[in-house]
């Protein structure tokens, strides 16, 4: 063992400090950072762990437990440990198994590990997936999503190319925009429609999200005149700007307001990123492809990522 490592639950006062890790972490993302993980507090019974060596901090974990598992983190899509350049394999595989040792002796029985697909890091940053199944964990769920490698990836498919050409002959312009109120109406509306659903984020939590984080949550809307045809909004995790919600009019659909959206995102707004990442296509665990969903955005250009989960048991 290189240093000795400690292990600890993180606490409020601890905030400042694993804010400023997960900035600088190879992984981490804003979603990690304590003002986004904490909005949703009251859902989740937090078991957030923070692993020093020495007197430093070499990682940090965030979880919630659930009778005797632990989740890293049952609130969010990805986040598994979070960790930055001096993270060795020697040193991970060591600090796996003191996280396993310590929440042994905590009486949790299980591990539910999300991993950061690899598109989400600053960085190569797998050693955490490989120590977790030199300790016997097995992969319990594999989620299909679908991203753009900017400026690498196939070509808009022709009828995207076409639904850009009928956007600008119809006028609408692509510009962004802080009225998360009028775009929430239309998504809030096309989601009760299409799947009897509500978005994941009320209407206050994405404005006091976005009030925290207003470059990296934002919303960019197709408009005809003065009137919202459509809207994206996008999470900017770094190397990546995911897409969080698209919605449109009935209108914005016939004059195809996404596909200029998409295009002008990609164009200008995120020209300098790494990926475009539009989200999983999957259901019931992972096992049910929507192939329809997969392959609106692989007519973009998008291509499979996947996002796996892993279970170890401790017991």
């Amino acid at each position: 063992m290189t240093k000795e490592l400690k292990m600890r639950r993180f606490q409020a006062e601890d905030t400042e400090a694993w804010n400023a890790f997960v900035d600088g972490s190879g992984n981490g993302t804003f979603l990690h950072d304590r003002r986004f993980m904490e909005y949703h507090s009251d859902r989740f019974d937090d078991y957030s762990m923070i692993i020093e060596a020495g007197d430093k901090i070499c990682a940090v974990l965030p979880a919630n437990r659930v009778k005797d598992t632990l989740y890293s983190h049952g609130g969010l899509t990805y986040g598994g440990l979070l960790f930055g350049e001096s993270m060795s394999a020697e040193l991970m595989v060591e600090t796996v198994s003191a996280l396993v040792n310590t929440l042994r002796a905590d009486g949790f029985k299980h591990l539910h590990y999300k991993s950061i697909p690899h598109i989400f890091h600053q960085y190569p940053a797998e050693q955490d997936i490989y120590a977790l199944v030199q300790h016997g964990a097995r992969m319990v769920r594999c989620d299909l999503s679908s991203a753009i490698a900017i400026g690498r990836s196939p070509k808009f498919s022709k009828s995207k190319r076409q639904g850009v050409t009928r956007a600008r002959k119809a006028g609408l312009q692509v510009e962004e925009s802080t009225d998360f109120g009028a775009f929430w109406h239309i998504l809030s509306e096309r989601l009760i429609e299409a799947h009897s659903a509500a978005p994941t984020h009320s209407l206050e939590e994405i404005e006091q999200l976005h009030g925290h984080f207003p470059d990296q949550i934002r919303l960019f809307v197709a408009l005809d005149g003065e009137h919202i045809k459509g809207g994206v909004v996008v999470f900017d995790c770094g190397p990546v700007v995911h897409v969080q919600y698209m919605a449109t009019t009935e209108d914005g659909r016939r004059d195809a307001a996404l596909d200029l959206i998409t295009s002008h995102l990609l164009e200008t707004v995120c020209s300098d990123k790494s990926w475009f990442n539009f989200g999983i296509s999957t259901t019931d665990g992972g096992r049910i492809l929507n192939s329809g969903l997969a392959r609106q955005k692989e007519m973009f250009g998008a291509r499979s990522v996947v996002f796996y989960q892993y279970e170890l048991e401790i017991s």
